[in-house]
Protein backbone atom coordinates (compact mmCIF):
# COMPACT_ATOMS: atom_id res chain seq x y z
CA UNK A 1 0.00 0.00 0.00
CA UNK A 2 1.10 3.41 -0.71
CA UNK A 3 1.16 6.34 1.49
CA UNK A 4 -0.55 9.61 1.43
CA UNK A 5 -1.38 12.70 3.37
CA UNK A 6 -4.77 14.77 3.90
CA UNK A 7 -4.33 18.44 3.03
CA UNK A 8 -6.48 21.54 4.36
CA UNK A 9 -6.08 24.50 2.99
CA UNK A 10 -8.61 27.37 4.65
CA UNK A 11 -8.76 30.64 3.58
CA UNK A 12 -10.76 33.69 3.80
CA UNK A 13 -13.86 32.52 1.52
CA UNK A 14 -12.96 28.87 0.29
CA UNK A 15 -11.94 25.68 1.87
CA UNK A 16 -10.33 22.90 0.21
CA UNK A 17 -9.13 19.42 1.26
CA UNK A 18 -6.91 17.37 -0.90
CA UNK A 19 -4.98 13.92 -0.33
CA UNK A 20 -1.40 14.22 -1.57
CA UNK A 21 0.57 11.05 -1.54
CA UNK A 22 4.53 11.15 -0.80
CA UNK A 23 5.43 11.79 -4.28
CA UNK A 24 3.74 15.13 -4.48
CA UNK A 25 1.20 13.93 -6.66
CA UNK A 26 -2.59 15.24 -6.32
CA UNK A 27 -4.69 12.48 -5.81
CA UNK A 28 -8.29 14.50 -5.60
CA UNK A 29 -9.22 17.56 -4.24
CA UNK A 30 -12.70 19.02 -2.24
CA UNK A 31 -13.34 22.59 -2.72
CA UNK A 32 -15.85 24.01 -0.44
CA UNK A 33 -16.94 27.13 0.45
CA UNK A 34 -15.51 28.01 3.55
CA UNK A 35 -18.73 30.34 4.94
CA UNK A 36 -16.62 31.75 7.82
CA UNK A 37 -19.69 33.93 8.43
CA UNK A 38 -20.96 30.60 10.26
CA UNK A 39 -19.79 29.84 13.38
CA UNK A 40 -16.37 27.94 13.62
CA UNK A 41 -17.59 24.28 14.21
CA UNK A 42 -19.95 24.33 11.56
CA UNK A 43 -16.64 25.23 9.45
CA UNK A 44 -14.96 22.60 11.13
CA UNK A 45 -17.14 20.07 10.30
CA UNK A 46 -17.77 20.83 6.77
CA UNK A 47 -14.09 20.16 6.67
CA UNK A 48 -13.86 17.13 9.18
CA UNK A 49 -16.41 15.43 7.10
CA UNK A 50 -14.72 16.29 3.63
CA UNK A 51 -11.40 14.50 5.45
CA UNK A 52 -13.27 11.37 6.51
CA UNK A 53 -14.68 10.94 2.97
CA UNK A 54 -11.52 11.18 1.36
CA UNK A 55 -9.85 8.67 4.07
CA UNK A 56 -12.13 6.27 3.63
CA UNK A 57 -12.19 6.28 0.13
CA UNK A 58 -8.56 5.48 -0.20
CA UNK A 59 -8.20 3.28 2.93
CA UNK A 60 -8.24 0.44 0.85
CA UNK A 61 -5.19 1.38 -1.43
CA UNK A 62 -3.66 3.89 0.04
CA UNK A 63 -2.42 4.43 4.07
CA UNK A 64 -3.21 7.51 5.63
CA UNK A 65 -0.05 8.99 7.35
CA UNK A 66 -0.88 12.61 8.73
CA UNK A 67 -3.17 15.41 8.16
CA UNK A 68 -1.92 18.85 8.09
CA UNK A 69 -4.09 21.69 8.03
CA UNK A 70 -3.19 25.66 6.72
CA UNK A 71 -5.35 28.84 8.37
CA UNK A 72 -4.74 32.37 7.80
CA UNK A 73 -3.99 33.92 11.16
CA UNK A 74 -1.59 33.74 13.72
CA UNK A 75 -1.65 30.58 15.47
CA UNK A 76 -0.56 29.78 18.57
CA UNK A 77 1.45 26.41 18.76
CA UNK A 78 1.16 26.76 22.53
CA UNK A 79 -2.52 26.65 23.33
CA UNK A 80 -3.99 25.18 19.94
CA UNK A 81 -5.90 28.50 19.28
CA UNK A 82 -6.10 31.13 16.56
CA UNK A 83 -4.79 34.58 18.37
CA UNK A 84 -5.66 36.46 15.71
CA UNK A 85 -7.42 36.07 12.52
CA UNK A 86 -9.25 39.04 11.08
CA UNK A 87 -10.07 37.95 8.05
CA UNK A 88 -12.09 35.09 9.86
CA UNK A 89 -14.25 37.04 12.22
CA UNK A 90 -15.14 35.41 15.19
CA UNK A 91 -12.43 32.59 15.29
CA UNK A 92 -9.89 34.32 17.90
CA UNK A 93 -9.25 32.40 20.89
CA UNK A 94 -11.23 29.39 19.53
CA UNK A 95 -9.39 26.01 20.35
CA UNK A 96 -9.35 25.07 16.83
CA UNK A 97 -6.57 21.82 17.14
CA UNK A 98 -8.78 20.62 19.81
CA UNK A 99 -12.07 20.97 17.85
CA UNK A 100 -10.49 19.16 14.64
CA UNK A 101 -9.02 16.52 16.87
CA UNK A 102 -12.05 15.88 18.71
CA UNK A 103 -14.72 15.64 15.72
CA UNK A 104 -11.76 13.24 13.55
CA UNK A 105 -10.40 11.18 16.45
CA UNK A 106 -7.33 11.38 15.68
CA UNK A 107 -4.20 14.11 16.01
CA UNK A 108 -3.92 16.87 13.42
CA UNK A 109 -1.09 19.41 12.33
CA UNK A 110 -2.00 22.92 12.26
CA UNK A 111 -0.38 26.17 10.72
CA UNK A 112 -0.07 29.21 9.28
CA UNK A 113 -0.91 29.57 5.69
CA UNK A 114 1.41 31.62 4.53
CA UNK A 115 4.36 28.89 6.25
CA UNK A 116 2.70 26.23 4.94
CA UNK A 117 2.51 27.73 1.07
CA UNK A 118 6.22 28.80 1.78
CA UNK A 119 6.78 24.70 2.73
CA UNK A 120 5.02 23.99 -0.50
CA UNK A 121 7.03 26.40 -2.58
CA UNK A 122 9.86 24.66 -0.82
CA UNK A 123 8.69 21.10 -1.65
CA UNK A 124 7.82 21.41 -5.09
CA UNK A 125 7.79 24.83 -6.58
CA UNK A 126 10.11 27.73 -7.22
CA UNK A 127 11.82 27.58 -3.97
CA UNK A 128 12.61 23.43 -4.83
CA UNK A 129 15.99 22.73 -2.88
CA UNK A 130 16.54 25.90 -0.93
CA UNK A 131 16.62 25.82 2.69
CA UNK A 132 16.16 29.73 3.15
CA UNK A 133 13.41 31.41 1.47
CA UNK A 134 10.48 33.80 2.21
CA UNK A 135 6.87 33.81 0.57
CA UNK A 136 4.43 36.41 0.05
CA UNK A 137 0.56 35.20 -0.46
CA UNK A 138 -1.91 37.72 -2.24
CA UNK A 139 -5.68 36.39 -1.80
CA UNK A 140 -8.39 37.44 0.19
CA UNK A 141 -5.96 39.33 2.71
CA UNK A 142 -1.98 39.24 2.32
CA UNK A 143 0.15 36.44 4.03
CA UNK A 144 3.64 35.35 4.73
CA UNK A 145 5.96 32.66 5.69
CA UNK A 146 9.62 32.74 6.30
CA UNK A 147 11.59 28.87 6.39
CA UNK A 148 15.46 29.22 7.68
CA UNK A 149 17.29 25.84 7.16
CA UNK A 150 14.60 23.80 5.82
CA UNK A 151 12.03 24.55 8.57
CA UNK A 152 9.30 27.29 8.97
CA UNK A 153 10.19 29.98 11.29
CA UNK A 154 7.44 30.60 13.50
CA UNK A 155 9.11 33.03 16.20
CA UNK A 156 8.40 32.81 20.46
CA UNK A 157 5.32 31.43 19.79
CA UNK A 158 3.94 31.52 16.21
CA UNK A 159 3.24 34.77 15.26
CA UNK A 160 6.98 35.44 12.87
CA UNK A 161 6.35 35.57 9.12
CA UNK A 162 2.99 37.98 9.31
CA UNK A 163 4.67 39.86 6.49
CA UNK A 164 0.75 41.62 5.24
CA UNK A 165 0.77 43.45 8.22
CA UNK A 166 4.10 45.38 7.75
CA UNK A 167 2.91 48.97 7.65
CA UNK A 168 3.90 50.40 3.92
CA UNK A 169 2.10 53.57 4.25
CA UNK A 170 2.47 54.71 8.14
CA UNK A 171 -1.32 56.86 7.95
CA UNK A 172 -2.65 54.60 5.32
CA UNK A 173 -5.80 52.94 5.60
CA UNK A 174 -6.57 51.20 8.51
CA UNK A 175 -6.47 47.46 8.79
CA UNK A 176 -8.55 44.49 10.22
CA UNK A 177 -5.51 43.91 12.60
CA UNK A 178 -6.24 47.61 13.89
CA UNK A 179 -3.63 48.88 12.06
CA UNK A 180 -3.11 51.39 9.65
CA UNK A 181 -1.28 51.60 6.08
CA UNK A 182 -0.59 47.66 6.13
CA UNK A 183 0.37 45.54 2.78
CA UNK A 184 -2.37 43.93 3.20
CA UNK A 185 -4.23 47.01 2.58
CA UNK A 186 -2.80 47.40 -1.21
CA UNK A 187 -1.48 44.44 -1.99
CA UNK A 188 -4.39 42.12 -1.67
CA UNK A 189 -7.70 41.00 -3.98
CA UNK A 190 -10.01 42.92 -1.55
CA UNK A 191 -7.56 46.12 -1.62
CA UNK A 192 -8.20 46.37 -5.14
CA UNK A 193 -11.85 46.01 -5.69
CA UNK A 194 -11.58 48.37 -2.51
CA UNK A 195 -9.29 50.87 -4.67
CA UNK A 196 -11.83 50.35 -7.89
CA UNK A 197 -14.82 51.01 -6.07
CA UNK A 198 -13.18 54.55 -4.28
CA UNK A 199 -12.07 55.32 -7.80
CA UNK A 200 -16.06 54.59 -9.36
CA UNK A 201 -17.44 56.70 -6.34
CA UNK A 202 -15.04 59.71 -7.32
CA UNK A 203 -16.20 59.90 -10.41
CA UNK A 204 -13.14 59.45 -12.29
CA UNK A 205 -13.28 55.39 -13.13
CA UNK A 206 -16.55 55.30 -15.81
CA UNK A 207 -15.04 52.19 -17.62
CA UNK A 208 -14.57 50.67 -13.87
CA UNK A 209 -17.92 51.61 -13.21
CA UNK A 210 -19.40 50.25 -16.41
CA UNK A 211 -18.00 47.21 -15.48
CA UNK A 212 -18.81 47.46 -12.07
CA UNK A 213 -22.25 47.28 -12.63
CA UNK A 214 -22.61 45.00 -15.44
CA UNK A 215 -20.89 42.14 -12.87
CA UNK A 216 -22.22 41.44 -9.55
CA UNK A 217 -19.45 39.47 -8.83
CA UNK A 218 -17.07 42.66 -9.60
CA UNK A 219 -13.54 40.97 -8.52
CA UNK A 220 -9.95 41.60 -8.61
CA UNK A 221 -9.75 39.96 -11.72
CA UNK A 222 -12.10 42.35 -13.65
CA UNK A 223 -9.96 45.15 -12.74
CA UNK A 224 -6.77 43.04 -14.26
CA UNK A 225 -8.83 42.50 -17.07
CA UNK A 226 -9.12 45.97 -17.60
CA UNK A 227 -5.38 47.34 -16.84
CA UNK A 228 -4.27 44.81 -19.16
CA UNK A 229 -6.19 46.33 -21.84
CA UNK A 230 -4.44 50.00 -21.18
CA UNK A 231 -7.06 51.67 -18.72
CA UNK A 232 -5.78 54.00 -16.94
CA UNK A 233 -7.32 53.72 -13.59
CA UNK A 234 -7.26 49.85 -13.29
CA UNK A 235 -3.58 50.72 -14.42
CA UNK A 236 -3.05 52.75 -11.19
CA UNK A 237 -4.58 50.59 -8.89
CA UNK A 238 -1.92 47.67 -10.07
CA UNK A 239 1.14 50.26 -9.93
CA UNK A 240 -0.18 51.11 -5.85
CA UNK A 241 -0.25 47.26 -5.79
CA UNK A 242 3.63 47.19 -7.03
CA UNK A 243 4.37 50.13 -4.87
CA UNK A 244 3.71 48.40 -1.57
CA UNK A 245 5.27 44.82 -3.01
CA UNK A 246 8.31 46.67 -3.39
CA UNK A 247 8.45 48.84 -0.44
CA UNK A 248 7.66 45.62 1.54
CA UNK A 249 10.31 43.20 -0.63
CA UNK A 250 12.71 45.69 0.23
CA UNK A 251 12.45 45.77 3.84
CA UNK A 252 12.82 41.83 4.07
CA UNK A 253 15.54 42.01 1.69
CA UNK A 254 17.82 44.47 3.84
CA UNK A 255 16.78 42.78 7.14
CA UNK A 256 16.91 38.88 5.78
CA UNK A 257 19.12 38.99 2.63
CA UNK A 258 17.85 35.44 1.77
CA UNK A 259 18.52 33.71 -1.64
CA UNK A 260 14.66 33.77 -2.66
CA UNK A 261 11.89 35.79 -1.94
CA UNK A 262 8.57 34.23 -3.65
CA UNK A 263 4.75 36.10 -4.61
CA UNK A 264 2.48 33.52 -4.62
CA UNK A 265 -1.67 33.73 -3.95
CA UNK A 266 -4.23 34.26 -5.93
CA UNK A 267 -3.35 37.81 -6.91
CA UNK A 268 -0.35 36.61 -8.19
CA UNK A 269 -1.79 35.62 -11.61
CA UNK A 270 -1.75 39.79 -12.48
CA UNK A 271 1.93 39.90 -12.36
CA UNK A 272 1.89 41.23 -15.48
CA UNK A 273 0.08 44.50 -14.52
CA UNK A 274 1.85 45.34 -10.98
CA UNK A 275 5.73 43.62 -11.21
CA UNK A 276 7.12 46.53 -13.16
CA UNK A 277 6.51 48.98 -10.42
CA UNK A 278 7.32 46.20 -7.86
CA UNK A 279 10.80 45.59 -9.68
CA UNK A 280 11.75 49.59 -9.69
CA UNK A 281 10.74 50.40 -6.09
CA UNK A 282 12.24 47.47 -4.77
CA UNK A 283 15.50 48.29 -7.08
CA UNK A 284 15.11 51.66 -5.13
CA UNK A 285 14.66 50.76 -1.77
CA UNK A 286 16.89 47.38 -1.60
CA UNK A 287 20.85 48.03 -1.47
CA UNK A 288 21.24 44.01 -1.59
CA UNK A 289 18.84 43.56 -4.54
CA UNK A 290 19.99 46.74 -6.39
CA UNK A 291 24.00 45.31 -6.02
CA UNK A 292 22.83 42.32 -7.88
CA UNK A 293 19.60 42.85 -10.07
CA UNK A 294 19.46 43.14 -14.01
CA UNK A 295 20.23 47.40 -14.94
CA UNK A 296 17.12 47.23 -17.44
CA UNK A 297 15.01 44.62 -15.36
CA UNK A 298 11.90 43.25 -17.26
CA UNK A 299 8.94 42.64 -15.76
CA UNK A 300 8.84 39.16 -14.39
CA UNK A 301 12.57 38.58 -14.66
CA UNK A 302 14.65 38.14 -10.87
CA UNK A 303 17.84 39.36 -9.50
CA UNK A 304 21.07 37.62 -10.49
CA UNK A 305 23.04 36.33 -7.63
CA UNK A 306 22.06 35.35 -4.48
CA UNK A 307 18.68 37.75 -4.19
CA UNK A 308 16.31 36.40 -6.27
CA UNK A 309 12.43 37.43 -6.55
CA UNK A 310 10.02 35.32 -8.79
CA UNK A 311 6.07 34.43 -8.69
CA UNK A 312 5.12 31.57 -7.47
CA UNK A 313 4.77 28.19 -9.51
CA UNK A 314 2.24 26.41 -7.94
CA UNK A 315 -0.59 28.93 -7.93
CA UNK A 316 -3.15 28.12 -5.81
CA UNK A 317 -2.19 24.70 -4.64
CA UNK A 318 0.83 25.87 -2.64
CA UNK A 319 -1.08 25.55 0.34
CA UNK A 320 -2.27 22.43 0.05
CA UNK A 321 1.27 21.10 -1.06
CA UNK A 322 2.42 22.89 1.76
CA UNK A 323 0.29 21.42 4.06
CA UNK A 324 0.51 17.65 3.28
CA UNK A 325 4.71 18.39 3.22
CA UNK A 326 4.05 19.58 6.74
CA UNK A 327 2.07 16.38 8.00
CA UNK A 328 5.36 14.74 6.26
CA UNK A 329 8.10 16.47 8.65
CA UNK A 330 5.71 15.46 11.19
CA UNK A 331 5.35 12.25 11.14
CA UNK A 332 9.27 12.01 10.20
CA UNK A 333 9.47 14.38 13.14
Amino acid sequence: MSDFFIAVDLGGTNLRIAAVNEQGKLMEKISLSAKVARDPRSVIADMCGAITRLQEKYRGTSSLHGIGVGMPGVYDQRTGRIHEAPNLPGWDKYPVKAEIETQLGTQVTLENDGNVAALGEKWLGAARGLDDMAILTLGTGVGGGLVFGGRIWRGVWGAAGELGHIPVEPEGVPCGCGNRGCLEQYASATAVVRMAREAIAAGRAPELARVGASDAEFGAKAVYELAMQGNPEAGEIFQTVGRALGIALGMFVNILNLPMYVVGGGLAGAWDAFAPTMFKELRYRALAFAAVAQPEEEAGAIGRGQTVVTRAQLGSDAGLYGAAYLAMMTRAG
